[in-house]
């Protein structure tokens, strides 16, 4: 099923059609569009309203590549252990061999920070996220979840570049969404509905 947002989009069929997007095409998003995107993020639910969440929007090639650079050079320093090969051993092992793009070239890359010292930094960040995915979905756009700006979060290199770009020293990064107009055949994300695979209930009555 493939559900273009020129028709409403209810909630419940943008929950259920929203998947991730890998290829995209390389002209800019509207910026119309992409404000939205920004608004559904700033508009997400955070603890005692306290609205720390600080969207850094690159759409800077030079800048998009420059994370790149970093982050593959970051990562090439690293071994692969027991501990972290489930979460970013083929990141290390991809940035080892020279050919690791963790963007997925998209032409945005909206980079989420939030305070060091708050408890619900991720809390809050993963909302935004979730409504900023949601809100792309429903405009036709491809989102992807990025992961590994949060994976350096600690790292000198990306701290200082990310602080050059104007986060602040007591912030660190939670999150990342790439954003874009989909690679694909008709132009819009890839929606098929799946069944749903773990993630069991228990009601407890």
């Amino acid at each position: 099923m493939s559900i273009s947002a020129n028709k409403t989009m209810d909630v419940f069929t943008c929950i259920e059609t929203r998947h991730s997007t890998r290829k995209f095409k390389e002209e800019p998003v509207p910026q119309a569009l992409l404000d939205k995107v920004i608004e559904a993020g700033r508009r997400a639910p955070a603890g005692k309203h306290k609205n720390q969440s600080h969207f850094l929007v690159v759409r800077k090639k030079e800048v998009l590549d420059k994370l790149a650079e970093l982050v593959q050079q970051e990562f090439a320093k690293m071994e692969v252990t027991p501990e972290n090969d489930d979460n970013f051993g083929g990141a290390i092992r991809a940035s080892q061999k020279g050919n690791y793009r963790f963007l997925y070239n998209a032409p945005v890359l909206i980079i989420v920070a939030n305070k060091k010292n708050y408890g619900n930094n991720f809390a809050d960040v993963s909302c935004a996220m979730q409504n900023m995915m949601l809100a792309a979905n429903a405009l036709d756009l491809g989102s992807c979840w990025i992961n590994q700006l949060r994976w350096l979060q600690d790292n000198p290199v990306l701290l200082d570049y990310l602080r050059s770009l104007g986060m602040t020293e007591d912030e660190a990064v939670y999150a990342s969404l790439s954003v874009g107009l989909p690679a694909t055949p008709d132009g819009l994300p890839g929606r098929n509905v799946m069944a749903i695979a773990g993630n069991p209930v228990t009601y407890v009555d």
